[in-house]
């Protein structure tokens, strides 16, 4: 990625849930024409992984690019989330991020009325 993200974001709900193993998702957001792959990956439903390890890394459209930031080499990462996503699926031992916007559901529609 080149750049600062256009926005980091936490994700609470079943899908980011279910593929992270975890009880949420941290990530960030470039426009596409910031960020670069190189070697091996798999593709499931426009999720791409690691082919070596199977680590859910990227996923990438026209627009942006949304990198999943837990798998930074830079750990802690200085990189705080702006918002959080599904907080209606927020575990309850989880505090809000504070400072960040939190969205029951999706944080906008997208063009064919779905939300994301």
């Amino acid at each position: 990625m080149r750049g600062a993200p256009l926005r980091v974001g936490i994700c609470h709900c079943m899908d980011c849930r279910k593929e992270s193993g975890s009880a949420f998702t941290f990530y960030g957001i470039w426009p596409a024409d910031q960020f670069e792959r190189s070697g091996e990956t798999a593709e499931f439903q426009g999720r791409c992984f690691c082919a070596a390890c199977g680590s859910r890394v990227f996923s990438v459209d026209a627009g942006e690019a949304e990198v999943k930031l837990g798998m930074l080499s830079e750990a802690p990462t200085p990189l705080k989330p702006s918002y959080e996503l599904w907080v209606k699926r927020r575990e309850a031992w989880l505090k809000p991020v504070e400072g960040a916007e939190q969205f029951e559901e999706d944080r906008l529609p997208r063009a064919d009325g779905e939300r994301f």
